[in-house]
């Protein structure tokens, strides 16, 4: 899966197109935490839950934290707005 396929899924109104993919990496290893950069990645690769819990060190409730709360970012105004091209 690429990462255009995983934003448009997750954000959930998309106004404008994305970004090239290069710049759209970089915006998220800057904007979202190391763990949830982490599991982004990992979710784009298609590893298995489990595995992700194992190498994020997070036990069931903090791997849920941390899957909702790289959604809520990810449909922050801002970071849209960041991810996006200017028409």
């Amino acid at each position: 899966m690429t990462i255009y396929d995983m934003l448009k899924a997750d954000i959930k109104i998309l106004n404008r197109e994305l970004k090239c993919a290069d710049e759209i990496l970089e915006i998220l290893k800057k904007r979202l935490t190391k763990k949830e950069y982490k599991y982004y990645m990992m979710r784009m690769e298609g590893v298995e839950k489990e595995l992700m819990q194992k190498e994020l060190k997070a036990d069931d409730e903090r791997f849920e934290e941390i899957e909702t709360t790289t959604i809520k970012k990810l449909n922050s105004e801002k970071l849209k707005y960041e991810l996006s091209t200017k028409v």
